[in-house]
């Protein structure tokens, strides 16, 4: 089926972002998959959001709901999409998204593996009548020995690693923790924009082997996670060794970690010889520097126990506030520990624009903003827009622009 440029039909339609013009069937639903989307969206994307008759999950995670008593886990993931109701166990419904994967670039979804082949919605049938579709699969560890474990965030960072090196190490009395947010579901929506862009772009190209022709596109999140351990992959695979937990201190640099201050913890991110003997100056230590035990960084990794000790005794004696307009002053890189609320006014006050607002109207009929984190991502010509609010269940059910 020809797919049509419906970006001059929608609300929100004036906008040309970097990928108007692409259309995007939206099956995914919770974090991972809509995370993807609503990026596609602020860069322009058609993206229709397809949900059963139930409704995406998340939009029952409640409290906290928005002015328009959306809940706000389900909002701040889904703005800028349009929303459709097929229910895949009814003939209609099921031709109806049969239809919209036909006229769409681009389709994205995260049902079990083998859950859209038993509606006739899998890759090769979709592509076989729309040989141009960027088709994304996510899953938790995919579609092979791995296709009957349930991809849930929590249990991946179990069982992915991440939450061996998380929390307070063992001598500590800390145990195995989870980080305080969705974290792979976030990775693996990222890894699936890259993912689809890359296939866009290959297809579009007519210097491409696959000129013209779409491609399967398969995201993970038990690799997504492996690959962002980075670092500590890295160590682990080249020594054998696992690490473990460490709480806020970094295994290859000291002093790399929260400190306390009069008042409140402040987070030192000291990464140079040069860094660390300005630090001992401000603090009024200005032997630690030469100390033979904290002179060079191997060292202080080495001592770091009593170099925290000795760091956090001048610390002590004045506020975070006041310590952090020094280390600034002397380019020694300096933090306090925000609330997410004080993350957003930061941002805020060095101009990153990271709150993103739409206009909604709630069930009493009065306007209300919508706000969320923003796109993160900056172009000078073709900027991320947010000018459609999440949708309601089924909202564009009716519109004229749907394949029939």
């Amino acid at each position: 089926m020809e797919r049509e440029n419906v970006q001059n039909q929608h609300p929100g339609s004036e906008r040309a972002g970097a990928l108007a013009g692409i259309r995007v069937a939206d099956f995914s639903r919770v974090l991972a998959g809509p995370h993807a989307t609503m990026i596609l969206a602020d860069l322009g994307a058609d993206v229709i959001k397809i949900e059963s008759p139930e409704g995406d999950g998340t939009r029952q995670w409640s409290p906290p709901t928005n002015a328009i008593g959306q809940s706000t886990y389900f909002a701040g993931v889904n703005r800028g999409k349009r929303s459709v109701v097929c229910d895949l166990r009814d003939a209609e419904g099921l031709a109806r998204a049969r239809e919209l994967a036909a006229s769409a670039d681009v389709v994205i979804e995260n049902f079990k593996p083998g859950t859209m082949e038993k509606f006739g919605l899998g890759y090769a049938a979709v592509a076989a009548e729309n040989p141009g579709v960027v088709y994304c699969s996510i899953s938790g560890f995919g579609d092979d020995a791995g296709r009957d474990l349930p991809g849930y965030d929590l249990l991946v960072q179990a069982v992915g690693g991440l939450m061996s090196i998380t929390g307070q190490s063992d001598e500590a009395g800390g145990e195995p923790t989870k980080v305080g947010v969705a974290l792979v579901d976030i990775l693996t929506g990222l890894n699936s924009v890259i993912g689809i862009q890359a296939a866009l772009r290959a297809r579009d190209s007519a210097d491409s082997p696959t000129a013209g022709r779409g491609q399967h596109v398969k995201v993970t999140l038990l690799g997504s996670l492996l690959s962002a351990l980075a670092n500590q992959a890295s160590s682990t695979l080249e020594t054998g060794r696992s690490p473990g937990r460490m709480g806020n201190a970094h295994p290859s640099i000291a002093p790399y970690e929260t400190y306390e201050a009069a008042d409140q913890a402040i987070a030192l991110a000291v990464g140079t010889d040069g860094q660390f003997g300005r630090l001992c100056e401000v603090l009024g230590v200005p032997e630690l520097a030469t100390d033979e035990r904290y002179a060079t960084n191997p060292q202080r990794v080495a001592n770091r126990v009593t170099l925290k000790a000795a760091l956090e005794g001048p610390l002590r004696t004045r506020n975070a506030e006041e310590w952090i307009e020094r280390f600034t002053a002397a380019n020694i890189p300096a933090g306090r520990v925000n609330t997410i609320g004080q993350a957003f006014e930061l941002a805020e006050t060095l101009g990153l624009g990271m709150i993103a607002e739409t206009s909604a109207i709630a069930p009493d009929g009065s306007a209300q903003t919508l706000r969320s984190a923003a796109t993160p991502i900056s172009f000078s010509e073709t900027p991320a827009r947010y000018e459609v609010p999440p949708p309601g269940i089924g909202e564009h059910q009716s519109a004229e622009w749907l394949p029939r």
